[in-house]
């Protein structure tokens, strides 16, 4: 029997003890692949470098408290420490990774583990980098796009010019959807060498809990719901599901997440007079997420971008159907009328008009879960396996 391929995964997106949620869903995939027994894997998650600890400076506090390596569910991972300075960084990012990670990627190595290939997750400046130290290895790697990185970053001339070298030099690129597969073709990839691979859902993680249960447990109301999940930023919407409930007096709308935009969301809520109908739930771990999408009667998703937003699929799971903003990989996800309903314009009437329309259907949650059951992980690790098995055989001095 032939031994497991192994792989290193780089990615500035992984979880920490101190950052459980960010990147989860690049730690679930792998997780997802290592079921199959035929993988080994280490990480490398750089982190920006920043001197002091503590909650008064927010992120960076973090990036400071986050260990030098730990275990996660039984995967080694190394965080290296890599220095970002104020309006140079996506200039001077990937050859920073490279410097911080290159000790780290070695000492992997002589302790024994000589990965057959690199995992690298995020374009630029991860997969730039990755690149790099790839080509000093003499080893393949593989890049996975995952929205952000093709969808706004190439806007940047020399990114794009260091993104196209990348996909050049890599044995194969990702993409979570399909949209961001055709977006690196147009701006010159080789076709050839793109593959859509995308994002399952942990269905026993994210399964229905019963509304009335879930809403007692969260001390909800009666009458109808929405829910926002994500980071607190603008790309996400949230400030758009709030104007909406001006339009929609019947409702009350739960945003789950964190981040820098939460002051002026309250202020919005406050000066639109729905203040008193938003609930401002922070963050919320990844494992007790089911029971907010299980209370809610439909997920709500008004971002500018996304790649593969797996929020969708996690709500899905959980029986509850979404009104979601029209934009790149999106359709894909909610591509039938039990899914939920697609938003005709990225604003507050389109999200109202759109949760009328989903009301008009009267979605069965049966259905909507059934849909979502569709959407496993096995397909995704299995191509992602093939893939890693076809180029393992590339890697200079890969044991047979």
């Amino acid at each position: 029997m032939a031994r497991p391929i192994r792989t290193l995964l780089f990615s500035t997106l992984f979880p920490s003890s101190v950052r459980p949620s960010h990147g989860i869903f690049v730690e679930t995939r792998l997780r997802e692949l290592l079921k199959t027994g035929e993988v080994e894997t280490r990480v490398v998650a750089p982190v920006p470098w920043f001197p002091f600890k503590g909650k008064r400076f927010g992120e960076y506090g973090q990036f400071a408290a986050t260990p030098a390596a730990e275990v996660r569910h039984g995967v080694p991972v190394v965080y290296p420490r890599y220095l970002l300075l104020p309006k140079l960084a996506m200039e001077m990012a990937p050859g920073s990774l490279v410097r911080a990670a290159w000790p780290a990627v070695q000492k992997i190595i002589q302790e024994g583990f000589d990965f057959d290939l690199i995992d690298a997750h995020y374009y630029y400046p991860d997969g730039v980098a990755a690149a790099e130290i790839a080509r000093r290895l003499g080893k393949p790697f593989v890049v996975t796009a995952r929205g952000t990185d093709l969808n706004l970053i190439p806007e940047h001339a020399r990114p794009r010019q260091r993104i196209l070298r990348t996909a050049e030099q890599a044995a194969a690129s990702i993409g979570v959807c399909k949209a961001l597969m055709d977006r690196l073709a147009e701006l010159g990839a080789d076709p050839a060498k793109l593959h859509v691979m995308r994002n399952g859902v942990d269905l026993e993680r994210f399964r229905p809990e019963p509304q009335a249960e879930a809403r007692a447990k969260l001390g909800w109301s009666d009458g109808p719901w929405l829910l926002s999940v994500g980071h607190l930023i603008e790309r996400k919407g949230h400030h758009i599901a709030i104007e909406a409930l001006v339009h929609l007096p019947d409702v009350r709308l739960a945003i789950v997440g964190a981040g820098p935009e939460d002051a002026a969301l309250r202020a919005l809520a406050a000066r639109l007079g729905v203040a008193e109908r938003v609930q401002f739930a922070g963050q919320v771990p990844n494992t007790e997420l089911r029971w907010w999408y299980s209370a809610a009667d439909a997920l709500v998703l008004c971002s500018s971008r996304e790649g593969w937003a797996n929020v969708l699929l996690e709500s899905m799971a959980c029986g509850t159907p979404v009104v979601a903003t029209n934009i790149w990989g999106t359709p894909e996800v909610v591509a039938a009328p039990e899914a939920g309903v697609l938003m005709e314009a990225r604003s507050g009437h389109g999200l109202s008009a759109g949760w009328r329309g989903l009301q008009a259907r009267a979605a069965d949650r049966r259905a909507t879960r059934s849909y979502a059951e569709a959407f496993s992980w096995a397909a995704t690790s299995a191509a992602q396996k093939r893939l890693f098995q076809q180029l393992s055989g590339l890697a200079v001095g890969a044991a047979p």
